[in-house]
């Protein structure tokens, strides 16, 4: 019998949506991430914004073995103590609670984490990291975010460190990446090595936490990229994760 797959959860946005007559709130997810774990052999768990679950988190994280953080609308600058920026989009403070929550508890429990765009700027954010709100107006450019709304044309080059787990992951040291995004990381979180940049103009890509199991943030959008190892690695050190926690258990005295 084929061993349960490890749970993945991936908290939703919150957008109004059409179904059928219907113009509704709804807690949505791109079906891309939801597609990279399923392919990678991952169970999709969706965590709707929860204001019980942001005061507790453990609820949640008891019934998943990793956690990923995925892109969306901008982070509230007032997680960051800064005063929203002309061009920094509408925010929503009850998916800022949650992710902001789960994923400072994982990270205390070890648990694997991966951040993608706005999930790496969160990560960021919980070790009290800051953010650039518009990248254009900095760096003088839109390399970044080529086309708004497509990955089309969005591929550019990523330098990653040699020897981390940015550069384990995805094989090699210059990684090709699908790009769209308008802040980036300014000031690093505490503990936060950053394991990739962009050789345009050395802008952090990728972050992770040395002396954790798995916690990894990369600004591009590796769901987008079929070829991409990522996703997969998160599944896999998910169920890494959950086979010694199953050891640890079954070793107990009882």
């Amino acid at each position: 019998m084929d061993s349960p797959r490890p749970a993945i959860g991936i908290v939703t946005a919150l957008e109004q949506a059409r179904y059928g007559v219907w113009d509704v709130p709804a807690a949505l997810s791109p079906f891309s991430y939801i597609a990279a774990i399923q392919a990678a052999g991952g169970l999709a768990v969706m965590i709707p914004p929860d204001a019980r679950l942001a005061a507790d988190p453990d609820e949640m994280l008891d019934r998943i073995d990793g956690l990923l953080l995925a892109g969306g609308g901008d982070v509230g600058p007032d997680r960051y103590g800064q005063a929203s920026h002309p061009e920094t989009g509408a925010t929503v403070p009850a998916r800022d609670e949650l992710e902001l929550a789960l994923v400072t508890r994982a990270i205390e429990r070890d648990l694997p984490v991966l951040g993608i765009c706005r999930g790496m700027q969160l990560i960021n954010v919980a070790r009290g990291g800051t953010l650039l709100q518009h990248l254009p107006g900095l760096l003088g450019h839109e390399e970044h975010r080529r086309a708004l709304g497509s990955f089309d044309g969005a591929d550019h080059d990523v330098d990653l460190t040699p020897g981390s787990l940015a550069e384990r992951v995805a094989g090699e040291a210059r990684h090709q990446a699908k790009s769209h995004h308008h802040q980036g990381i300014d000031r690093v979180g505490q503990g936060l090595l950053v394991s990739g940049r962009c050789p345009l103009d050395d802008l952090p890509e990728a972050i992770e936490l040395p002396d954790k199991r798995f916690v990894l943030g990369v600004q591009w959008h590796p769901e987008a990229d079929l070829s991409s190892p990522v996703v997969g690695a998160l599944v896999a050190a998910a169920r890494e994760a959950a086979e010694d926690a199953a050891g640890t258990a079954s070793a107990a005295p009882m």
